[in-house]
């Protein structure tokens, strides 16, 4: 039951959001006001048809001032120490002068769709940075380790002023594709360990990365060498890729300042690379295009789900009771699209 005070504060927090037009959310965001950035990602993360239009008002404002940042995937396993190496690069970037984003996706709860969204503690000395800025998001029901919404707030943190934009994967073994399809530099964090464990690495995500890192080899110096070489043996048993760029293998340590920075060289050296050659470009418009595709195929399944409600229960509750084929319920989904022009 809602209380008296309760329902005061909702209508409070309505009315707060609802004064946030789009243009002083632009105008914050220009100016790198990191409150009404948060609140203009939570706008691009509402599931409100009337925030998701004006969330598109937004972006498209935006538009203009993005673009110019180094997105950077970073993905491995859980216990890999994702969050360690993504304070220590962003700490060593700030010194540099640079800006840092991390948007931080983080695995949400099968049965009440919560998330732990603990990065913020445990990257501290980013967090209390004023030149830093750290978005933990459930991923919700998204495949691939991201959130639904993490290219727009991208392209928000992008306008906001931030060099690199770093986002940190669930890692849990889904499909990463939709990592690779936001991002430039693709980084894959892995444990010191080879031989027979190299056989539980899926062959998908070890051809998507541009780099792999051997964490933690200060605490296992001999099995991080045997990793890193055979590794090195794995990535080139790979078909050359489109970039032209050659995957490395290096090591990193929390307490080794220079292997940090070892990593981020790689990283600006395939940045200069590709923008050389020119696949820089070639590589965001692909993006652009796949994300118009898939907001396309979102909507269209949205629109369905309102009109056709009974319909697509029913297809879905035969698909899951093994009546029918997936591919049948596809089709069948499909004729009902074609008949509702």
């Amino acid at each position: 039951m809602t209380t008296h005070n309760e329902q005061d504060w909702l209508k409070h927090r309505k009315n707060f959001k609802d004064s946030l037009s789009v243009d002083l959310l632009f105008e914050g965001i220009r100016r790198g006001d990191i409150p009404l950035l948060s609140s203009a990602i939570t706008l691009v993360e509402s599931s409100v048809e009337s925030d998701q239009d004006k969330a598109g008002d937004l972006i498209e404002k935006c538009l203009p001032f993005t673009g110019k940042s180094i997105r950077i995937g970073i993905t491995g396993v859980p216990g890999v120490g994702k969050s360690t190496f993504i304070e220590s690069l962003g700490v060593q970037l700030i010194s540099q002068g640079y800006k840092v984003a991390v948007l931080s996706i983080d695995p949400s709860s099968e049965l009440h769709h919560g998330s732990i969204l603990g990065d913020k503690t445990r990257m501290n000395t980013l967090a209390s940075s004023s030149s830093a800025y750290i978005r933990p998001t459930a991923s919700g029901n998204s495949l691939g380790g991201v959130a639904q919404r993490t290219r727009e707030s991208i392209l928000l943190c992008e306008a906001a002023g931030f060099d690199v934009i770093l986002i940190e994967t669930v890692g849990v073994g889904q499909s990463e594709t939709a990592v690779h399809a936001l991002t430039d530099f693709f980084l894959l964090l892995m444990l010191p360990v080879a031989g027979d464990e190299l056989q539980g690495i899926k062959r998908g995500i070890m051809e998507l990365a541009d780099a792999v890192v051997i964490t933690k080899s200060d605490e296992m110096p001999e099995k991080a060498k045997l990793a890193i070489q055979t590794y090195q043996m794995a990535l080139h048993l790979f078909p050359a890729k489109e970039s032209t760029w050659t995957p490395k293998v290096l090591s990193s340590s929390m307490y080794d300042v220079k292997s940090v920075e070892s990593v981020w060289k790689v990283i600006a050296d395939f940045e200069m690379q590709i923008k050389q050659t020119g696949y820089f470009e070639v590589r965001r418009k692909e993006q652009a295009l796949f994300w118009m595709k898939e907001s396309v195929r979102e909507m269209l399944w949205k629109q369905l789900l309102k009109q056709e409600t009974d319909f697509i229960q029913k297809i879905q509750s035969e698909v899951s009771d093994g009546k029918i084929s997936p591919y049948k319920a596809s089709k069948m989904v499909y004729t009902k699209l074609i008949e509702k022009k």
